[in-house]
């Protein structure tokens, strides 16, 4: 199951398709960044790692 890098809370395939990055990490998800600032804050800090 695939999770969060940020907090390791659980996120579906789907949710991992639409925010992941180009390696299906994803690093903000519903339980640790806000709703709106989900995409940049995953752009933010995928360009940091």
């Amino acid at each position: 199951m695939p999770t969060c890098d940020n907090c390791g809370g659980h996120v579906s395939d789907q949710f991992v398709r639409v925010f992941g990055d180009e390696n299906d990490a994803v690093h903000a998800c519903l339980n640790c960044a806000a709703n709106a600032g989900i995409a940049e804050t995953t752009r933010e800090r995928a360009r940091r790692s």
